[in-house]
C-alpha cells in the first residue's frame, strides 16, 4: 500500500503546473496562442460572408477555391501588395503606431484563458493554458481596452475630420461599455470569490453562471458587442456617415491590421464569455455525466470550449445581418441609462444574496425560486399600471372614418404667398421709369 501511495501522481494547482513547464513547452503554447486568432480570423471572415449571404438570400463568396472558402486567404495575400497612401497632414509616428497598438494586444489576449484541464504533452504534465495569475480577468480586460486606444489614435493622427469623429466615438464607447462590462464581471468575481480564470471555471462545476447570474450574462453579451465595434454598435467605422470612420485614411497592411484586430477581439471576448459564464472547457450537462466525467478529461474539453466560442461568434454574425446601426444618442442612452444602472443594482443584489447565504444557510434553489417569483410579480405590476397619456397639442383631429379634419378655428388667409409675390412683382414693374432714347434718335429729330 505504501508503494502504491508513493507512485501516485502529486496533485498540483494550475499555477504550479504552469510554473513547472519547460522552456520548449512554453514556446509551443505561445506560438499556438498567437496563431489561434489569425487562423480563426481567416475562417471567420468566410463564415460571416456566407452566413450573412444566406440571411440576405445571396450566395456569398463562391469563386476562390472550393465553394469560395479560400477567399480570405486571397484577401490576405492581396493586401500587402496594395499601395500605401499616407495623408500629408498625418502625424506619421502615431499614424504608424496606431495599427500596432490595435493588433498586438489582441494577439496576446488569449494567454490567460484556460482551454482545458491537466493533460500530458510529450510526457510533460501541464494544463492547456499559457499563464495563470490571481488577476487573470484583469489581464484580459486590459488587452481588450488597450486595443481600442489604437482606434482613437488612428482617428486623431490621420489629420482628417471623418477619422477624428470615429476616434471620438470610440473614446465614448470605451468609457461607456467598459464600465458596464466591469460591473458584469464583478458579479462573477463576487460569486466565485476569485479573479483567476482557472478558478472561475472550477467554481462552475456546481452550475454555470449564465443562468445563476443571468443579468450579468446579458450585460456582458451587450457590452462585448460594443467593445468590439461590431454592428449594431459599429459607430467608430460607420460607413454611411463617416466614410469608413477611423480607418478612412489607412490602406494596405495597416488596414489589414485593424481588420485582424477586430476579428481577433471577437474571438477573445467570446472565449472570455465562455470562461466566465458558460463553464469554460467543461462539457454540457448531459455529456458531463457520461462515464463519471470522462469527457471532461484529456483533450476532449477543447471540443466543448471552441464549440461554445463558435456559438457566440455566430451571435456576432447574426446581429450584423439582423439589426440596423444605432443612432449615437441611442447608443449612449443604452450604455449610461440602462446597462450601468442595471449592473449596479444587480451587483448590490448579489452582495446581499451572498451575505444571506453565508448567515442563514439558504440554498441556491430557494434563492432562484424567490427571485423568479419577485420578477414575475414586478412584471405583472408593470403590466397592470395604466399608461400615461401624452396629449399632442399639434395633432390633427380624426373623424370616425379615420381621415383628418381641419380645426374648428381654422382661418383661411385672403391671399397665398404666391399671390403676394406676383402682386409685388407687378407693382415693381409698373414703378420702373420709361427707357431713355439713344443719342442717334435725338439727333435725327433735330
Amino acid at each position: 500500500m505504501t508503494t502504491l501511495l508513493a507512485q501516485a501522481p502529486e496533485q498540483l494547482s494550475r499555477a504550479e503546473l504552469l510554473a513547472d513547464d519547460p522552456l520548449w513547452l512554453i514556446l509551443l503554447k505561445a506560438v499556438v496562442i498567437l496563431l489561434i486568432g489569425p487562423i480563426m480570423t481567416i475562417g471567420l471572415i468566410v463564415w460571416e460572408r456566407k452566413a450573412v449571404g444566406r440571411m440576405q438570400n445571396r450566395p456569398g463568396p463562391n469563386r476562390v477555391g472550393p465553394n469560395g472558402y479560400l477567399q480570405s486567404l486571397a484577401d490576405a495575400l492581396k493586401l500587402p501588395f496594395k499601395e500605401q497612401i499616407i495623408p500629408d497632414s498625418a502625424d506619421r509616428k502615431v499614424y504608424f503606431l496606431a495599427p500596432v497598438i490595435s493588433a498586438v494586444p489582441a494577439l496576446i489576449g488569449l494567454s490567460p484563458i484556460p482551454f482545458g484541464p491537466e493533460v500530458t504533452i510529450f510526457g510533460e504534465r501541464t494544463v492547456l493554458q499559457l499563464i495563470e495569475l490571481p488577476v487573470s480577468v484583469l489581464v484580459v480586460l486590459a488587452t481588450s481596452a488597450i486595443g481600442v486606444y489604437g482606434i482613437v489614435l488612428a482617428g486623431w493622427s490621420s489629420g482628417s475630420p471623418y477619422p477624428l469623429l470615429g476616434g471620438l466615438r470610440s473614446a465614448a464607447q470605451v468609457i461607456s461599455y467598459e464600465i458596464a462590462m466591469g460591473l458584469s464581471i464583478l458579479g462573477v468575481a463576487l460569486y466565485s470569490q476569485s479573479l483567476s480564470t482557472g478558478e472561475i471555471v472550477d467554481a462552475q462545476q456546481g452550475g454555470w453562471y449564465f443562468y445563476l447570474l443571468l443579468p450579468s450574462f446579458v450585460i456582458f453579451l451587450i457590452s462585448m458587442v460594443g467593445e468590439t465595434n461590431r454592428a449594431p454598435f459599429d459607430l467608430p467605422e460607420a460607413e454611411s456617415e463617416l466614410v469608413g470612420g477611423f480607418h478612412t485614411e489607412y490602406s494596405s497592411m495597416k488596414f489589414a491590421m485593424f481588420f485582424l484586430a477586430e476579428y481577433v477581439n471577437m474571438v477573445i471576448v467570446s472565449a472570455f464569455c465562455t470562461t466566465l459564464f458558460l463553464g469554460g472547457w467543461m462539457a454540457p450537462w448531459p455529456l458531463s455525466t457520461i462515464g463519471d466525467g470522462v469527457l471532461n478529461t484529456g483533450f476532449w474539453p477543447l471540443l466543448w470550449f471552441f464549440g461554445k466560442v463558435f456559438l457566440l461568434l455566430f451571435g456576432f454574425i447574426w446581429l450584423r445581418g439582423t439589426l440596423p446601426r444605432f443612432r449615437y444618442d441611442q447608443f449612449m442612452k443604452l450604455g449610461w441609462k440602462v446597462l450601468v444602472p442595471v449592473g449596479l443594482v444587480w451587483f448590490m443584489l448579489i452582495a446581499a444574496i451572498r451575505a444571506i447565504r453565508n448567515d442563514a444557510e439558504v440554498t441556491t434553489g430557494q434563492i432562484l425560486v424567490v427571485g423568479g417569483v419577485t420578477i414575475v410579480i414586478l412584471v405583472l405590476l408593470t403590466l397592470l399600471l395604466p399608461e400615461k397619456e401624452i396629449k399632442d397639442e399639434d395633432a390633427v383631429p380624426i373623424t370616425g372614418g379615420g381621415y383628418p379634419v381641419p380645426p374648428l378655428d381654422l382661418k383661411v388667409p385672403d391671399t397665398t404667398p404666391r399671390q403676394k409675390a406676383l402682386k409685388a412683382k407687378a407693382r415693381a414693374s409698373k414703378q420702373e421709369p420709361a427707357a431713355v432714347g439713344s443719342g442717334k434718335d435725338s439727333g435725327d429729330d433735330d
